[in-house]
């Protein structure tokens, strides 16, 4: 049984145009709609996430929930969803990308209606678990697809464009908590925006419709189901390929532990430590919203201008700098408001270069695994930063807890990226 690429060289591509939107003007017709799928399907997938930390705190004023506890909810969706992006990887390995995108995708739209009908927290707790089976799975079989519908000269500028796809559903999360709760009373509203997270439903039938499998997934499966060779849930740790997946699962536990210690509990720092309105602190979450968004596109060009590597490396030092400002100086509430764009920049834009980083780093028989499982151990890892600020916010500042958490992340993200090699323009082949 194979557990790493054929014994050859490494192939790269050289990278001529590195303009960001080279990519598309360059594009066949099925290229885009699988572009535009991918990033719709993150943007409605941010949007569902992030309705929960909007939320928090109407939850705990509802259902008098102590913070630790509220944060656990976060902690078990991402926990759940580490395993879920682990079986979807898996899935998407055996019947297929497409097939796995759709399932996840009609999976948590599913459960997002039944945390609208909630009746106590413990539901909404057991609600929110299953969802991130779904959120997980998602996550993975469409990073695997555009990353292997893309040429890989382009390969770091699509994808990370398609991450910059959950600052739009971030922004939609945000619009709506504004309209929401402006037009109904907070025990109304909180349900009408998980009701909004059932939209992504929508996006299967266009899946279905004009989004087809990569030729190269295709290849590898065909393959496969002739030899009767199939890729086993345990071989990304056997061989050669441990090393890539014990470096690459620290890489995934850095980036998402800093980025959800610190959004998670943002909204609540602006209402609780900063005494700002629900409504009041929208701006201040756009501020954040916009540079988190500008930081992915930044990062998708750097992705494929200076390479993967130094792209983890500058941002997680730009992360750290700016969170200990952002938490740590006296500000007032306007210099705070500044200080949100380049703490959505830094904290967001890194993601841009991993989808593609992830791809590149296993054969195409063990992609979907691979990357599955490293993105979202890292999440679920990650995934007890919310729940572990929460706890701390109870015997020092919120703002203290969530430097604390975002700081040690941040470094285990520049050290796991300074030990990996680069990627870069890797092309990708069929294998079995």
């Amino acid at each position: 049984m194979s557990t790493a690429e054929p014994s050859r060289t490494i192939e790269t591509a050289a990278i001529e145009d590195t303009s960001l939107l080279a990519f598309y003007r360059d594009m066949d017709p099925a290229e885009r709609r699988t572009f535009w799928a991918c990033a719709s399907g993150w943007a409605l997938d941010g949007m569902d996430f992030m309705i929960y930390p909007l939320v928090i705190g109407t939850i705990i004023a509802l259902w008098k929930v102590d913070a630790g506890s509220a944060g656990l909810a976060g902690t078990v969706t991402l926990l759940s969803s580490a395993v879920g992006g682990w079986l979807g990887g898996y899935l998407a390995d055996r019947i297929g990308r497409v097939k796995t995108l759709q399932f996840t995708i009609l999976w948590f739209s599913l459960f997002s209606l039944v945390c609208a009908l909630a009746q106590n927290f413990d539901q909404l707790l057991l609600a929110r678990a299953v969802l991130g089976l779904g959120f997980g799975g998602e996550w993975a079989a469409g990073a695997v697809l555009m990353g292997e519908a893309i040429r890989p000269q382009f390969r770091g500028r699509a994808v990370g464009s398609v991450q910059s796809g959950w600052a739009v559903g971030w922004g939609l999360a945000v619009l709506a908590q504004a309209v929401l709760f402006s037009l109904l009373a907070p025990e109304l509203a909180w349900r009408w925006m998980f009701v909004i997270g059932a939209l992504p439903a929508l996006l299967v039938f266009y899946l279905r419709r004009y989004v087809t499998e990569p030729e190269i997934a295709a290849a590898t499966q065909a393959k496969l189901a002739a030899s009767g060779d199939r890729p086993a849930l345990w071989e990304i740790f056997s061989g050669p390929i441990l090393k890539t997946t014990i470096l690459a699962s620290l890489l995934g536990t850095g980036c998402q532990g800093g980025y959800y210690a610190i959004t998670f509990w943002v909204p609540q720092f602006l209402t609780k430590e900063r005494h700002l309105s629900i409504v009041g602190s929208t701006g201040y979450l756009a501020a954040l919203i916009i540079g988190s968004f500008l930081g992915y596109l930044t990062g998708a060009w750097l992705a494929d201008r200076i390479g993967r590597r130094n792209l983890f490396l500058i941002f997680s030092l730009g992360a750290i700098a700016v969170v200990l400002l952002y938490t740590q100086l006296p500000l007032t509430n306007e210099m705070l408001w500044v200080l949100g764009f380049p703490l959505g920049f830094f904290a967001s834009g890194y993601f841009s270069g991993v989808g593609a980083f992830l791809t590149e780093l296993y054969p195409t028989r063990l992609r979907g695994s691979g990357q599955g499982f490293c993105y979202n151990f890292g999440r679920g890892i990650g995934a007890l930063f919310p729940f572990l600020v929460g706890w701390l916010s109870t015997t020092t500042s919120l703002a203290n807890a969530i430097a604390i958490f975002a700081v040690a992340a941040y470094a285990v993200f520049f050290l796991a990226a300074f030990a990996l090699p680069e990627t870069r323009g890797r092309v990708l082949h069929a294998d079995g």
